[in-house]
């Protein structure tokens, strides 16, 4: 086992790296903020005036605020593509709910006695908004721009999803990674950001209208100077535009492996699994990370390059538990072993495929394999204990988890809950360690690399052959964790890098090395 750093340790190693990510993580906050203000602010004073409109507006913009952020996101990427654009325009709708319904509560709050003692004095509507409503109904205001910023600090993390950067490289890296100095220094900053911002608006919403110009004028400037530099600050020119996912970014089968074994230095962006392969098939990214068994490989026609140095070894899949969940439910482990070696490459791919591009429920999809292979069988009624099933965010995860479900439903009395999606590999495991899940399907890669870390030697002992690998974890998961391996599925689900296939072959690349050498210029 190699020695963790502290987290003082890692945040003084990435400390450039972190600087930028606050920076990144301010603009897109100040920026979205300000646009909001722009937009919140007139209607909230337009609803006012006409009360019939505020239902629809104000209906319509808590709508928006409803709609989970990573899908919002994605609905952005046809539009507006990747990167700080469509994070900018989701956290602008985010922040217009707070600003909009307050601007309307405190205009329409003002004291009719003093709007008629303004208009007894000659003035006009315009009048009577600047120099005596809008005046009065600024604390009102200012709170709902302070709702709105502390919101926008907590969702500018969801922006790395689509290559804009901020403090979440870091959380969703360290979620994938399983490093939890990695987290807490992208969460610890954001946090502060959120109290400090929250801080600074509320010492402005006590102040005079003369000192708050001051402070917006200043802070304003620096804030949204900075942000600008970092957000739209240029890049060096790439010849190939890469995205990998926070958990490759990090990992020696990854980006750490393409740096130093085919020194491939790409400046890759940072991206959900989620959004990556659209953003590829649209032509926003040339290069991106992925699975060798993701049915979006032929669902958008890329191609996978040829790992001529090997380094994405072939792992296993398997469902692991602790040893005392196989003693808590006998006959659990023969139940899931009946799925051992039923599903290779091809057909893991074949049934990803269904999910991904055909839009088939993942239960359809076990459904209908499991009775191909004579292995489903009509639910009991589930009058024992309960068995939960967990998994990762990813296809091919929910389509495995339902086949345990069926398998363990038709084939036992245990009763079944499933507990998907849970993210990267460190809430599933977690999830396991801390007895919120019985169960759920790892990879020995995952395991070897992300949660038992030896040292180089020993990854590369072990790495080159898919079963030593499995005998390794299965030894060391026992060993450090009580965990047990059960038998492999079939399939390996190694990493692997894609292009478009058009692409690479005007480009003439088939393999990573003939890639690095086109990125290198030779």
């Amino acid at each position: 086992m190699t020695q963790e750093q502290s987290l003082w340790q890692f945040m003084m190693a990435q400390h450039e790296k972190l600087l930028v990510q606050i920076g990144q993580h301010l603009g897109l906050t100040f920026l979205s903020l300000l646009l909001a203000i722009a937009v919140g602010i007139p209607l909230g004073v337009l609803i006012s005036r006409r009360r019939s409109l505020s239902a629809p507006v104000l209906g319509t913009a808590g709508i928006l605020q409803t709609v989970p952020s990573i899908a919002l996101l994605g609905f952005m990427i046809p539009l507006f593509g990747i990167g700080a654009t469509p994070a900018i325009i989701a956290l602008l709708i985010y922040a217009l709910l707070p600003i909009i319904r307050n601007t309307f509560a405190g205009i329409t709050g003002v004291s009719p006695v003093v709007t008629e003692a303004a208009t007894a004095l000659g003035m006009n509507k315009t009048q009577r908004l600047f120099k005596v409503e809008f005046p009065l109904a600024l604390p009102v205001i200012i709170a709902g721009i302070r709702t709105a910023a502390v919101i926008n600090v907590g969702v500018a993390t969801l922006a790395s999803f689509v290559a804009a950067g901020g403090l979440g490289e870091f959380i969703f890296g360290g979620i994938s990674l399983n490093n939890t100095n990695m987290i807490l220094a992208g969460a610890i900053p954001a946090a502060l950001l959120a109290v400090l911002l929250d801080l600074i608006i509320g010492y402005l919403q006590k102040a005079s209208l003369k000192t708050l110009r001051k402070f917006l004028y200043i802070v304003g400037g620096i804030v949204v100077a900075t942000g600008l530099y970092f957000i739209f600050s240029a890049q060096p020119e790439r010849r190939i535009i890469a995205g990998f996912t926070p958990e490759f970014m990090g990992r020696q089968d990854g980006d750490l492996g393409l740096r130093s074994v085919y020194g491939l230095q790409l400046n890759p962006l940072v991206v959900s699994d989620a959004i990556m392969y659209e953003a590829a098939y649209q032509g926003k990214l040339d290069l991106i990370s992925g699975y060798s068994t993701d049915g979006r490989i032929k669902a958008f026609d890329l191609v996978v390059l040829e790992d001529d140095k090997t380094i994405f070894p072939p792992y296993y899949a398997a469902p692991i538990l602790k040893t005392r969940t196989l003693e808590k439910f006998p006959g659990l482990e023969k139940t899931l072993n009946l799925l051992a070696g039923k599903i290779n490459d091809s057909l893991m791919t074949g049934l990803n495929y269904k999910t991904e591009l055909l839009k088939q429920t993942p239960e359809k999809v076990a459904k209908d394999f499991l009775v191909r292979q004579g292995l489903y069988k009509k639910a009991n009624q589930g009058t024992g204990e309960t068995i939960r099933i967990g998994s990762k965010i990813f296809g091919e995860q929910y389509i495995l988890a339902e086949m345990y479900r069926m398998l363990i439903e038709g084939y036992t009395n245990y009763k079944v809950e499933t507990k998907t999606g849970l993210g990267g590999t460190k809430i599933c495991f977690d999830a396991l360690m801390n007895d919120a899940i019985d169960f759920y399907p790892e990879y020995t890669g995952t395991g070897l690399l992300v949660l038992l870390k030896p040292d180089a030697q020993t990854i590369a002992e072990v790495s080159k052959d898919s079963r030593k690998t499995y005998n390794y974890v299965q030894k060391e998961f026992q060993k450090q964790y009580q965990l047990q391996w059960l038998s492999p599925i079939g399939f390996n689900n190694a990493y692997a890098l894609m292009m478009r296939r058009t692409q690479a072959k005007e480009l003439r690349i088939k393999t990573i090395s003939q890639l690095s050498a086109y990125c290198s210029g030779k």
